[in-house]
Order: structure tokens, then C-alpha cells, then sequence
């Protein structure tokens, strides 16, 4: 694939976001049949890969059906990174990605993630390293920069393109706010006019109206979502369709048992597998009962994003699909032990419970 070939892969996509947890391979199984065509992996840990860590090697795994795989590396050494970076070549990754994003705490105290937007110069010889180690694309994830007021995005954007990535994705966020601000869509339209890569926005995108009005504002050559995918997995079908798909409670609890079939499919009807399978269902539950069913307003650029909004609760729904409401964890479990308790009781199989459909609108 030449230089060219590797760019446009990157072009016209919407992308699902390497999710910590959220990521694992049945979500992002239930993602493609919901529309996504590119979807990227959990983030690994470049040293462990090369330790050999097998929990962190299951995390390159693709699933037959994800039809563009990208696997989400995080590290500080050049040579463990490009070591990386070829195990994930060689598990079939159509791309692989360097992780200049992450918030958390113990990652940035040893210098990764969002750290490395302090240290360009470093920066520089983890791409070149990595692109010269494998022959698929190198992409880079940041945020806008690691404190409020200094922004690192252009310099780093610069420092990657001219180091050989194919694309970069930019948060329009500081490492220091996390999700507690409104993405800026405005530093997303600057850097993709300012490289000649492909530039791929992330931040704050819910709704068919936010995506598409999102994209053409800024510019970018593609959009990446985590947390809307998270609430919504039927988001991609949304965009196929260009537009907004209201599911009702009976549709939405079809999404959550398929998502279960596929999970314990992947993890095992065991009592291991099933113990597995339900702290990923709780985790998922807590997004997916953020979701309200309620149309959305054209796109306004200035108005605050859906996503950081919260409805009421409809009145008149009761039983079971009250519980897609609930926002306390004794909820969640209660939500969370019905499903799999029902499903875990079948013998599973592929077709247990079918893809379920987002037709409703």
C-alpha cells in the first residue's frame, strides 16, 4: 500500500474509538452490525505486548466481521513500540495507532498518553520508529494538549505528518479537562487545514444532526466516536440512513440481549465467562441508560452538545424497560442479572437471539 492508498483509508470514515473496557470485541461486533465499517481496538500496553502478556495480546484480536481493524498502542520506548506495532501487523490490523490521549492518572505519571504532548521531540522518533517497523498505516490520537491554555495540537500534528503518519485524530480536549467541557470543534478545523493528512475529529458527537453538521464545519477528512457509540450503538446506522433513530424501550433491550449473546459466545456460558460477561454488561448498562428517545434539533455549532446533556426519565414506563432509565448502580445489576440470567439459562449458540435491527424512526 503506498502513502497515498494509506491516507484515503482514512477519508469519508466514521470511526468507532479505541474505548478502554467499553471496546472489547462483542460490543465492537454489535457496533458492525449496527453500521460501523471501521472500528479500533482496546488500548494496549506496548511493554506488556512484548512481555508476552496474554490479556494484553487478546486485546489485538479482531472479530471476522470488523471489516477495517485498528489496534490502539500506548508507550514511551521507540523499539518496544515498534515492536508493538508488528505483533499488531501480524494479527491482521489494517492500521495501528499511537496513543497521545489518555487522561488517566497512572498512565500520564509514567509518560504516556497525554504526556507525550509534552515532549514533540520524543513525539518524532516513536512515529518514525513505528513507521518504519510495519507496512500498514501508523495514525496518531490526541488531545488538544496536556493543560489548559497550552496548546500542543499543531505542533504535534506537525511532528507526526512529517514523521510519516497516515492520519491524525484530534480530541478537542485538554488532557486536564477531561470530559468536563464541551469538545472544541474549532481546534479540530484549524489542524485539518493546517496538515496535509487526514484529520480525523473526536469529541461530544451524539446525534445524526452533530455528526454531519460537525464534519462539514470543520473540515476534517473523517469523525470518530466513542461515548455516543457507547449510548447508542445504532449511531452508524444513523449516519447510513442520514438520520436520527429514535428506539423504543422493547428495541433497545433487543440491542443490550444481543450484545449479551455475543459476549458470552466470545467469553464462555461458564460461571467464569458469565462473571466476565457481567462486569462488561454493567459497564455498558451505565451508558446505554443515559440514552432518551427524543428528537433532535437542527444543528446549532454554538449550542451545548447533546451528549453532555441529561433528559427526565418519560413518565408511564414501567417493569422492566423502567430499568433502562435507572441511574444508580443497584439498577444497573438489578437490569444487569435479569438479562443474563434469561440468556445465560439458554444454550447459546450464533443465532440465539439475531442481530437486532434500528429501523424505527
Amino acid at each position: 500500500m503506498d502513502e497515498q492508498a494509506k491516507q484515503d483509508l482514512f477519508r469519508g470514515k466514521m470511526i468507532l474509538a479505541p474505548l478502554t473496557k467499553g471496546g472489547n470485541l462483542p460490543f465492537r461486533q454489535l457496533c458492525v452490525e449496527q453500521g460501523a465499517e471501521m472500528t479500533m481496538g482496546e488500548m494496549a500496553l506496548a511493554h506488556k505486548l512484548v512481555k508476552g502478556g496474554r490479556s494484553e495480546r487478546a486485546l489485538l484480536r479482531r472479530a471476522p466481521q470488523e471489516k477495517i481493524f485498528g489496534a490502539q498502542i500506548a508507550g514511551r520506548n521507540a523499539s518496544k513500540l515498534a515492536d508493538a506495532a508488528k505483533m499488531a501487523e501480524d494479527a491482521g490490523a489494517d492500521f495501528v495507532d499511537l496513543n497521545l490521549g489518555c487522561p488517566i492518572d497512572l498512565l500520564c505519571r509514567h509518560g504516556l498518553g497525554a504526556a507525550l504532548l509534552k515532549k514533540p521531540n520524543r513525539v518524532a522518533t516513536l512515529v518514525e520508529t513505528m513507521v518504519t517497523s510495519v507496512s500498514i498505516p501508523v495514525t496518531v490520537k490526541m488531545r488538544m494538549g496536556f493543560d489548559d491554555g497550552k496548546p500542543r495540537y499543531l505542533a504535534i500534528g506537525k511532528v507526526a505528518e512529517e514523521s510519516g503518519a497516515s492520519a491524525v485524530t484530534l480530541h478537542g480536549r485538554s488532557r486536564k479537562q477531561r470530559y468536563r467541557r464541551s469538545a472544541d470543534w474549532d481546534v479540530v478545523a484549524e489542524l485539518a487545514e493546517r496538515l496535509e493528512i487526514p484529520v480525523i475529529g473526536n469529541g461530544d458527537l451524539f446525534t445524526y444532526q452533530e455528526i454531519a453538521g460537525r464534519w462539514k464545519e470543520s473540515g476534517c477528512a473523517s469523525v470518530m466516536v466513542g461515548r455516543g457509540a457507547l449510548i447508542k450503538p445504532w449511531i452508524f446506522k444513523e449516519m447510513q440512513q442520514g438520520r436520527d433513530l429514535l428506539l423504543n424501550e422493547q428495541e433497545r433491550l433487543e440491542l443490550l440481549r444481543r450484545y449479551i449473546t455475543l459476549a458470552l459466545l466470545h467469553f464462555g456460558n461458564d460461571e467464569r465467562g458469565r462473571t466476565r460477561v457481567r462486569d462488561f454488561l454493567l459497564f455498558h448498562i451505565e451508558f446505554f441508560t443515559r440514552y432518551r428517545a427524543e428528537p433532535a434539533e437542527a444543528f446549532d455549532p454554538a449550542a451545548t452538545p447533546r451528549l453532555q446533556l441529561r433528559q427526565d426519565t418519560p413518565s408511564g414506563v414501567e417493569g422492566v424497560h423502567a430499568l433502562l432509565y435507572e441511574n444508580s448502580e443497584a439498577g444497573h445489576a438489578h437490569l444487569a442479572d435479569l438479562l443474563l440470567g434469561e440468556l445465560a439459562s439458554l444454550s447459546v449458540h450464533a443465532a440465539a437471539i439475531p442481530p437486532a435491527g434500528a429501523e424505527s424512526g
